[in-house]
């Protein structure tokens, strides 16, 4: 394959997961807890990447690229860890949050608020394994694509 298609490959996987990450939360009606969102930045950062590496050539675009998905899967594998109950998670998102809700919209009972999305609860599954789970491991094939790409 050529260093072109690899990081195309790598761009599509992290722009897939981007829009599955959207339409289960603006179509499904899933809202993501605090790390669903903090994957999200990694794979925006991927695709950029990939423009630059392919505007500019050079293998340290690639490499950023790797380091990206790596950072969204490594981010991914806490999150699985936390909703697992392997380690603690977020104290803002795990025990559930109020931050940043006034005190006079708690109080007001015409004030729709939401209840805070858990980071320890697994909101949805595919063959047993958590959405979390999934971009940990599509993720790290998408930092193997960077790498191959940077080696071209």
């Amino acid at each position: 394959m050529t260093r072109t298609t690899l990081i195309l490959m790598a761009v599509a996987g992290s722009a897939l997961l981007l829009a599955g990450a959207f339409a289960f939360q603006y179509l499904g009606g899933l809202a993501p807890c605090t790390l669903c969102l903090w994957q999200r930045w990694p794979h925006a950062a991927a695709v950029g990447l990939g423009g630059l590496a392919l505007a500019l050539g050079g293998r340290v675009w690639p490499m950023l690229g790797a380091l990206a998905a790596l950072t969204t899967a490594g981010i991914g594998l806490y999150h699985v860890g936390v909703e697992q109950a392997w380690w603690a998670g977020l104290a803002a998102c795990s025990a559930g949050s109020i931050a940043g809700i006034s005190t006079a919209d708690l109080l007001n009972p015409e004030v729709m608020v939401a209840a805070p999305v858990r980071c320890d609860a697994v909101a949805w599954s595919l063959a047993g394994v958590s959405m979390a789970g999934w971009n940990t491991a599509l993720s790290g094939g998408l930092a193997g694509l960077w790498v191959w790409a940077a080696q071209r």
